[in-house]
């Protein structure tokens, strides 16, 4: 069972770090660079909106699974 939360908590974090990195991918968001925040305010539609709630729900599936994997050990 402590194997499998493992397993379970790392593959979780490589696909956040993908779908995070595909979502910059398309912007021109920089942390040295300017930028025109005013312009930034638009909907989100398409694959983009399915990324960021892929986003939204893998990251809550990792807070789940990364509270319950030490109460488990314990048992």
């Amino acid at each position: 069972m402590e194997l499998t939360l493992t397993i379970g908590e790392l593959l979780l974090s490589i696909a956040i770090i993908v779908i995070t990195l595909l979502q910059a991918k398309g912007t021109s968001a920089s942390v040295f660079g300017g930028r025109n925040t005013a312009a930034s305010y638009r909907t989100r539609r398409g694959l983009e909106k399915t990324l960021y709630n892929m986003t939204i729900v893998l990251g809550l599936m990792f807070l789940v699974v990364a509270l319950v994997h030490p109460r488990l050990i314990n048992l």
